[in-house]
């Protein structure tokens, strides 16, 4: 790759939505007629990758575009996945294209014709219990297995930080200050908490994004934020309560605005974690768009944040 590349690539990075080397095409679903809309798809799903909800704008904003796309990959997987109990399983989607992290990886599906792959709906039949041989579910059956891979899940984005037992003033815990959902300026900081920085915190883009692209541009705006208040001799950094409830709003706007809160089972929303809180953690509102806010925030003086020698 040469300099020039690299360059082009990085941009790319810098300026789109999710911080991928790739841009979404700017064309609606309903731009094309369905056989061009089919054979774009076609091309989206050979080349393979997560580039494929790129291939119009609008996929995450209107739902009868979202089906269109849903509707076209679910037929892949009943063509490509030649037990049809398997391939119904697979295709039975209760959630938007995307709303989730989709599979579109080479040859996922490919993998369940294999004959030592089956595929069990816990949902539908849960497991019960781990014997001596392997899992048994709920109906009775046992499944003999060499090895168990547990992959239940994480409590991502917050779980982390509270597993920390910070405290903030007056001996307030961050759980505490948490616990109806997480709420922050910025995804940078929590009121109360003066100068805890969190990196890709609740309330930015974060998981939305490719991710080396939000923690360089978190770490370098917080390395500016510091340098920039030590030279004004300023000693403490924390949000307005004001600036806090501004932004959290602001947050839950922009994912209302999109299809993403419809997967009600999603760790966005911490579903996956009993008894946590059902609130839409990360910033839907586009990496790029984020820059230019915290950029401009920082050019204000560091409007919203309450600054203290």
């Amino acid at each position: 790759m040469g300099a020039a590349e690299y360059e082009t690539i990085r941009a790319t990075t810098q300026s789109t939505p999710n911080g991928h080397p790739f841009v979404i095409a700017d064309r609606s679903t309903w731009d094309v007629t369905e056989e061009e809309r089919r054979a774009l798809y076609e091309a989206a799903w050979e080349k393979g990758g997560l580039q494929f909800r790129a291939t119009f704008r609008d996929l995450l904003q209107d739902k009868a575009a979202n089906d269109t796309a849903a509707e076209f990959l679910k037929a892949k997987i009943r063509s490509i996945v030649k037990d049809p109990d398997t391939a119904a399983k697979l295709a039975d989607i209760d959630h938007p294209y995307a709303a989730k992290r989709p599979p579109i990886d080479t040859d996922y599906f490919e993998t369940f014709n294999r004959d030592n792959v089956a595929l069990v709906d816990v949902r539908a039949n849960p497991i019960e219990r781990i014997t001596p041989d392997g899992i048994q579910s709920r109906d009775g059956t046992e499944y003999k297995l060499d090895i168990i891979v547990f992959a239940t899940g994480f409590d991502a984005m917050t779980g982390p930080l509270l597993r920390l037992n910070i405290t903030g003033r007056d001996g307030v815990a961050l759980r505490d200050a948490w616990a109806a959902g997480p709420r922050t300026y910025l995804g940078l900081q929590v009121a109360g908490f003066p100068n805890l920085f969190t990196i890709t915190g609740p309330g930015s883009p974060s998981v939305l994004c490719n991710m080396p692209v939000c923690i360089e541009q978190h770490a370098e705006w917080i390395a500016d934020c510091i340098a920039a208040l030590r030279a004004k001799g300023v000693a403490r950094i924390e949000p307005d309560q004001a600036a806090v409830d501004r932004w959290v709003d602001h947050v839950n706007e922009a994912a209302n605005a999109t299809l993403l809160p419809q997967a009600g089972h999603s760790w966005y929303l911490g579903a996956n974690v009993p008894g946590k809180p059902r609130v839409f953690m990360p910033y839907a509102g586009g990496m790029a768009r984020y820059r230019e806010i915290c950029d401009d925030v920082a050019a204000k003086g560091y409007e919203g944040f309450a600054l203290s020698k």
